[in-house]
């Protein structure tokens, strides 16, 4: 009787995985995401995750617009950096027709592109800082957000999907009053983004539950094609504005912050140090913007000549490519895009394995993705 009381014991003390949905849901899968968790009690065994709730088919769908008109479409991959994705594929049809951009319109589309990194950073602080259990830093990041937003719709006409990057510079010439609302939007966003800095950053709770929490070393992260604040987060200084600098970035002064840990808090503090060198890189600009035209071709229909093309950029998650192939016509024969976001989610399954859930969320935060690129 008691050999077979011990071996019920036993039994009932022997772990058994458990299958768990995380998501697809706000705010914690960042959007629609679903993770496949097999967990033993708290801890992460392994994760299979799923994607392709949005997809949209956009690289498709470009095939059958006009060049003028795929900008749009570009704008709705990655949602939160509208100006950064309008930017490259204007650069990929520039690049194949050999196109000179006027210096002014370069001038503005570093300042929009580099405010565009700057909201995008505000509202990955603010939603890291939820993953985590703090409620208070989304609202400081949603409040100085709102300011840049505010500014876009002055100049472009829309908060978002603005459609403003024209193939050959922008879309028109920025407003009269532009000069003033860039000047007040910088005094109160460099205060604004030290407020979010000294509010989250180095707060105990905060730094408990992500320092040392889903590290990744450097050999790893570049198998998975890794780039960006994610990339650096892990030890090199690799930025595409400093490695192929195009447009103007040569003609500016800043620099690539770099971590060494590879986990959440640094890939965090990656992107905090580098909304200071966006703020460095805007005020370099808008102290030097010439006059001037805004616009290289005017409205002509757009027809490349036959041939392919590849061009890349530093977006907020990393570097965005664009593979653009031409038949001559006014639509794009082929686009496919190298997106950072799903290079990143690429390594989710390593990064959470032995982890506890909770951490999982913290995670899947750090890598600040955007499932309207991952999916495209």
């Amino acid at each position: 009787m008691t050999n077979h009381m011990d071996q019920m014991d036993i039994e009932h003390t022997q772990s058994v995985d458990m299958m768990l949905n995380m998501g697809p849901q706000h705010p914690s899968t960042h959007g629609v995401f679903r993770m496949l968790l097999r967990i033993d009690g708290e801890v992460v065994v392994d994760a299979e995750p799923h994607i392709g709730y949005l997809h949209r088919g956009s690289e498709k769908l470009c095939e059958g617009e006009q060049y003028h008109q795929v900008v749009t479409l570009f704008d709705r991959l990655d949602y939160i950096s509208n100006f950064n994705n309008e930017w490259v594929f204007c650069r990929a049809v520039e690049k194949l027709m050999g196109v000179e951009v006027p210096q002014r319109a370069e001038y503005i589309r570093v300042i929009l592109a580099e405010l565009n990194r700057i909201a995008s950073h505000l509202l990955f602080l603010g939603t890291f800082g939820l993953d985590a259990g703090a409620m208070t830093p989304v609202m400081f990041a949603f409040r100085a957000r709102e300011r840049i937003q505010g500014f876009f719709e002055a100049v472009s006409g829309a908060r978002m999907m603005h459609n403003y990057f024209h193939i050959g510079g922008v879309k028109e010439d920025v407003p009269h009053n532009f000069n003033d609302l860039l000047s007040s939007l910088l005094l109160d966003l460099r205060k604004d983004v030290e407020e979010c800095d000294r509010l989250l950053s180095f707060n105990e709770v905060f730094v408990a539950r992500t320092k040392g929490v889903g590290e990744i070393d450097l050999e790893t992260a570049l198998d998975y094609g890794w780039t960006g604040p994610s990339l650096r987060a892990c030890g090199l200084e690799y930025d595409v504005r400093k490695a192929e600098p195009y447009s103007i970035y040569n003609l500016f002064e800043f620099e690539v912050p770099v971590a060494r840990d590879g986990d959440c808090w640094d890939r965090y503090y990656v992107r905090v140090l580098e909304m200071y060198e966006s703020l460095s890189i805007i005020e370099q600009a808008f102290s030097g913007i010439p006059d001037g035209p805004v616009m290289a071709l005017g409205r002509r229909l757009i027809r490349p000549p036959k041939g392919d093309v590849y061009v890349r950029a530093e977006n907020p998650r990393g570097e965005i490519g664009v593979y653009l192939v031409s038949d001559g016509t006014d639509k794009p024969y082929r686009v496919k895009v190298r997106p950072p976001s799903f290079c990143s989610l690429s390594a989710l399954r390593h990064l959470v394995r032995d982890t506890y859930i909770a951490d999982a969320v913290v995670i899947l935060g750090s890598l600040d993705i955007v499932l309207g690129e991952v999916d495209r």
